[in-house]
């Protein structure tokens, strides 16, 4: 994808103040400090739109982008963040939870995950239960520049094993690095198609009305 404008639209403290216009909006998620802002920038081909921070729990609201006037993508706050009170990640949970469930022009998801790790509960649950609402998403590998090459290639044997014994996905992992330059065409690649399904599907609607 040849990602032309991007403009910071809104931060949402809510799901009712999402955006809600027809286009297609596409999801970025994950555990706090797994690199969402610098995995946005290298989408969109920007170095400072989306702020990184060394500290997690940054982002606490939904931040909406609209790329090329075409889709919005969605920001959402990262979860597993212990260093909040428990109140302030329910508050958090319960915002995602309702904007994943009801908006309508939801048509995609990016699960971010560190190649490190395991996959934590979050994570679990998260696959769950887009499995069972029937919400496409792509599980995409981050820190994979932190590991060495031959290290790299083990992990990430380890996490299609597990992936396919324990979560039952079938689909294919997608390790992306900003610092590697890496995974942003063929992440696009699988992302375009269902935002353009979207799109026309929207447009299909207007004409009918």
């Amino acid at each position: 994808m040849h990602v032309k404008t991007v403009e910071f639209i809104k931060s949402a403290a809510e799901f009712s103040q999402a955006p809600c216009d027809g286009r297609p909006h596409l999801a970025i998620a994950g555990r706090s400090n797994v690199g969402k802002s610098t995995l946005i920038n290298y989408l969109l081909g920007r170095r400072s739109l989306a702020r990184t921070s060394s500290k997690p729990g940054h982002t606490r609201l939904l931040n909406f982008f609209l790329v090329n006037d075409a889709f919005y993508l969605v920001d959402l706050p990262g979860f597993g963040y212990a260093a909040v009170n428990r109140q302030t990640q329910k508050q958090w949970g319960a915002m995602v939870h309702d904007y994943l469930e009801n908006h309508s022009d939801l048509c995609s998801l990016l699960l971010l995950m560190d190649l490190r790790r395991e996959p934590g509960v979050e994570e679990v649950q998260l696959m769950a239960w887009l499995g069972e609402t029937g919400l496409p998403y792509f599980p995409v590998l981050t820190k994979i520049d932190k590991l060495k090459p031959q290290a790299r290639a083990k992990k990430m044997a380890l996490w299609s094993k597990q992936m396919r014994e324990k979560e039952d996905f079938t689909g294919k992992l997608l390790p992306v690095s900003a610092h590697l330059k890496k995974g942003r065409e063929e992440l696009w690649a699988r992302v375009e198609p269902l935002l353009t399904m979207a799109d026309d599907e929207n447009e299909d609607d207007l004409e009918e009305v």
